[in-house]
């Protein structure tokens, strides 16, 4: 049975790596952990003689006060791992509770040994935590919490989400088996898949200030992925069990903003990364219970840095994306299936000849909410974010390798912002770029516009979710062309399992060179249990 506080269950937070004994120190000094941390960008106006407009987010532990009532977990200066705290009977811990695990400070020189444990340490006193805040949630009779009804959602920057997955997905590191409360879990920019620098990944034998711990074949060990089938092997960023459903990655693209070192980290990791963590490496897949690879897990991406003032977790687009997936009530994951692409002639004779053609396949794919400034995701060339498939691939097989998932969008009700249209609706950027076309792995460039498109066009999309169990739900789209169309086109869901839902919307550029397929929308609620009131 759900609890009757759901969605809204206790948050711990869990930072990530700090290098130096000094930045140890600092995080440790930081009640917050830095989570606390908010940004101020500037939108541009029409009136060139007026400044631009201010936009300013101020924190997502500020955010989640403001807009769903959470707390932290302080009191006359103590936490709740202080015995303090609990002798005064007048400090009891909500539902809606914001927790900061401090897993750093006996690491510190200020509040500790000055001693880093291992990570499997800090995995271990994670799960220690969540069965602690268990005790005084369920302990507090206003919450009116059943032990076995406890849940609890991870939230991670960076390193934290490997701290997280340690007591997620190894046994041996969750003797207790706290992992079970956990109902989500968030990542920030975590290097899923360790982390690489010049190209190659972090050394195993490289243990100054812990860098060996984004080893791949040390994260092996410490996840419980060293006897993986061969198909699995030589990445780590697997997570087995039903929590893979309900976990999200937050994925930065924008290395520029990222000062560590000066700028020689983002030298280092190179393009296609958010400063620190490589993009292909920020994401994790599901690992069946035979082993076998699974279904991505969801993921956005946003225009950020992996941390600082423009860092990923201080970015309204993340907190947007956290909050629906923690609160939100209809999940919808996007898939583009490629049926059909149309070679230049030129090429396509030469396909035909018996020459070998290539070429690189990128898509575009941004999606905004209706009456909002920011994108729930981004995907775009320029930020080496983009979904790629290659001509031999697709070729090869055609139905395997051109089902290409892009991202998942959270909506929540609470956002609706128009009560003539009572829908939950968003606006999909699609845009296929005009590969580079090979031919005998020789660039064939006739006829050749750099920038130009296979397909672009958006789509909007309007949901509205049954009212009652097992009523249908109704799914409208516009395609936009050259202007802007209500959703007016009606779609036939077709059933899944588990209560989804599937939609097929059909493009097709009409033109040689081009590209013909769908965009396949797989629609489910989320949180059908959560009694929303707000």
């Amino acid at each position: 049975m759900a609890s009757k506080h759901t969605p809204f269950h206790p948050i711990i937070y869990v930072r990530g790596y700090a290098m130096t004994p000094s930045e140890i120190d600092e995080t440790s000094a930081d009640p917050f952990c830095g989570f606390n941390l908010g940004s101020t960008t500037y939108r541009a106006v029409a009136d060139r003689n007026r400044q631009p407009r201010k936009y300013i987010f101020e924190s997502p532990v500020i955010r989640l006060a403001s807009d769903f009532g959470y707390r932290d977990i302080y009191e006359d200066g103590y936490d709740i791992l202080d015995k303090e705290w609990h002798d005064d009977p007048s400090h009891k811990l909500g539902s809606r509770a914001i927790i900061v695990y401090r897993y750093y400070d006996e690491a510190s020189q200020l509040l500790g040994k000055g001693k880093t444990p291992e990570l499997e340490v800090f995995s271990q006193k994670l799960g220690e935590l969540i069965l602690k805040v268990r005790e005084l949630v369920c302990g507090n009779p206003d919450n009116g919490i059943a032990p076995k009804d406890f849940r609890c959602y991870l939230v991670a920057h960076s390193m934290g989400g490997l701290v997280c997955r340690g007591l997620l997905q190894n046994p041996k590191l969750d003797p207790h088996k706290a992992a079970q409360y956990v109902d989500k879990f968030f990542t920030y920019a975590t290097p899923h898949n360790g982390i690489d620098v010049v190209g190659k990944n972090i050394p195993s034998w490289l243990s100054w200030n812990d860098i060996n711990n984004f080893n791949r074949e040390r994260l092996a060990g410490f996840l419980a992925l060293d006897k993986l089938p061969k198909e699995t092997q030589g990445r780590v960023d697997w997570l087995p069990g039903p929590i893979a459903e309900r976990t999200f990655c937050m994925v930065g693209t924008n290395r520029n903003d990222y000062e560590v070192a000066m700028g020689l980290s983002r030298s280092f990791a190179g393009h296609g990364s958010d400063g620190l963590v490589r993009i292909e490496n920020a994401t994790l897949n599901a690992l069946s219970d035979t082993q076998k690879p699974g279904a991505p897990c969801a993921k956005a991406f946003a225009f950020r840095a992996h941390s600082g003032y423009f860092g990923i977790v201080n970015s309204e687009e993340s907190y947007q994306n956290l909050t629906r997936f923690l609160f939100g009530d209809v999940r919808v994951d996007l898939w583009v299936d490629v049926t059909d692409i149309r070679l230049p002639a030129e090429v396509r004779a030469a396909e035909d000849q018996g020459k070998k053609v290539d070429a690189l396949y990128q898509f575009e794919a941004m999606a905004a909410p209706r009456a909002k400034l920011w994108y729930l995701t981004r995907r775009v060339a320029e930020e080496d974010s983009v979904a790629c498939l290659r001509h031999q691939d697709w070729k090869s097989a055609p139905k395997k390798n051109g089902s290409i998932y892009l991202s998942s969008v959270f909506l929540a009700n609470r956002a609706r912002v128009n009560q003539n249209r009572p829908s939950l609706a968003y606006n999909l950027i699609l845009n296929v770029r005009v590969p580079d076309y090979e031919i005998e792995q020789k660039l064939w460039i006739n006829q050749h516009y750099e920038g130009s498109s296979l397909f672009r066009n958006a789509l909007v999309l309007e949901l509205e979710p049954p009212a009652v169990a097992k009523a249908a739900w109704k799914i409208r789209y516009a395609w936009q062309d050259q202007g802007f169309s209500l959703a007016s086109e009606d779609l036939d869901p077709k059933a899944l399992a588990g209560g989804k839902v599937e939609v097929k919307v059909p493009f097709d550029s009409g033109s040689t060179p081009g590209i013909k397929g769908q965009l396949r929308f797989v629609i489910s609620l989320w949180n059908p249990d959560a009694q929303m009131t707000e």
